[in-house]
């Protein structure tokens, strides 16, 4: 993992739940099964609302991974289930992190365990700031967020301890680095 993040970022609001992440019809797929497993990036947000999907569609018909790389939201993202694939299915699409106002601590903690992505939380609203497509920069080391489109930079909450899990690959090859 990398500490600097770029890419093109995919704004939402709040109460993104798992459902709209990875709806349950799709929770098929093996996840340990390299041609099955990658179906859960084609599927990652097609629980949207249609008015927010219809414009920007987070992965496009036929494919697998999205051009974002970053997702932005507002409070409670991830509520609902505690379903792991939630993280894993944004992992799938090529998503490297999410940052939000909050997070359900269900998938906070699912994110970090697994490494699926870093799931950063913003030290203020900003998720109205950017806009789906824009630019941006991410600083894992700084805790900050820049939009390259605007020149804006924004401040995120530090995440302690919760970051060198992420970068370990895990809690487990966490603790077996620190044994």
């Amino acid at each position: 993992m990398s500490d600097i993040i770029k890419g093109k970022v995919y704004v939402l609001g709040d109460d993104i739940d798992t459902d709209q992440i990875i709806p349950a019809s799709y929770l098929v797929y093996r996840v340990d099964d390299p041609e099955e497993s990658k179906l859960y990036g084609k599927y990652a947000l097609s629980g949207l609302p249609a008015d927010i999907k219809k414009d920007s569609p987070f992965v496009k018909e036929g494919e697998f991974t999205s051009d974002y790389t970053v997702v932005l939201a507002g409070k409670n993202f991830g509520c609902g289930s505690s379903r792991e694939h939630a993280p894993l299915c944004l992992e799938k699409a090529g998503v490297k992190a999410v940052i939000a106002e909050s997070y359900a601590r269900i998938f906070y903690r699912n994110a970090i365990d697994g490494a699926f992505l870093v799931p950063y939380e913003s030290a203020a609203k900003i998720f109205d700031k950017f806009s789906t497509g824009d630019e941006i920069e991410l600083d894992g080391e700084k805790s900050t967020i820049k939009n390259l489109t605007t020149g804006e930079e924004f401040s995120l909450k530090s995440m302690g301890d919760a970051y060198e899990i992420v970068k370990a690959g895990g809690i487990f090859k966490y603790a077996k680095n620190k044994m």
